[in-house]
Order: structure tokens, then sequence, then C-alpha cells
């Protein structure tokens, strides 16, 4: 007898596409470090990686370790989304994060019911691992003692 709930495999649409530029900053997510490039000549520290400054173009950029902590600049709860494997996260947030270095990032939210997430949360990284090669940028909130 089958499981007439179970979903067929199929394509994943959760996992990056990535180039030699980016890929350390992929591996870097999946030992749970978040990186962000920094230029060299002006000291811009920026997100998302690109391989030159966005301020002064110079291609003299470092990776700099970010503490992975920030807060909530918006959000949105998504409620609707039939493709794998996020249908089955439904409803999931998704976040713009301030991180504390000045960068912004886009990521899920998890851990929080949708209904009390708010504008300035605390939060903290806690990569979601995708496979054996990847995780994704994730957030949850920030504990407090």
């Amino acid at each position: 007898m089958t499981d007439s709930t179970a979903r067929p495999a199929g394509p994943r649409f959760d996992l990056p596409q990535t180039d030699d530029h980016t890929e350390k900053w992929w591996q870097a997510l999946n030992e749970g470090r978040l990186l962000l490039e920094q230029c060299v000549p002006c000291g811009h520290l920026y997100f998302y990686p690109r391989g030159m400054c966005p301020l002064c173009w110079s291609e003299e950029v470092e990776w700099v370790r970010a503490s992975g902590r920030g807060r909530v600049y918006t959000y949105s709860v998504v409620h609707l989304n039939d493709l794998p494997p996020f249908r089955d996260r439904l409803p999931y947030v998704v976040a713009m994060v301030d991180l504390e270095e000045g960068p912004r990032i886009t990521a899920n939210l998890d851990g929080a019911d949708p209904a009390v997430v708010e504008i300035g949360l605390p939060v903290v990284l806690r990569p979601r691992r995708l496979d054996d090669r990847y995780s994704a940028p994730e957030f949850v909130p920030e504990v407090t003692a």
C-alpha cells in the first residue's frame, strides 16, 4: 500500500547556483559562518558577494566574518508557495535583516510564530541545512537572558 500524501521526488528550488567567487561564501555558511565582503581600499562592508566593491568598484576585496546577529528590518509572511520544499514549510516568514555590521540580508526567519514577528526583532543566524554541500541563510529570534 502506498501513502497517498507522499509527494513525488522532483526538482528542488532551494539549492543555490554558485560560481567560483560565491562558492567560498556558501561553504562558510554550510560550516555555520556568515561572511561579508569588505573593500580593502575604501573599507566598505557589503552583502551580497560580488567580487567588487559597489562603492568604488575596486576588485581588491576580502572576506570578513560577520557576527550573524541583526534585527528584522521588514518581513513578509508567505502563505502560498507550491514549489518544493517550500510548500511543506507554510506559512513561513521571509525577512530583511539589518546585520550588526551594517549590511542587509534577506533570509527566512524560523522559530517564531508569524503572528508575533515584528520590525526590530533581534535575530541570530542559524543556517538551514539543504544537503551535504549547502545550507541556506536562516535566522531565528535571539533569546535574551
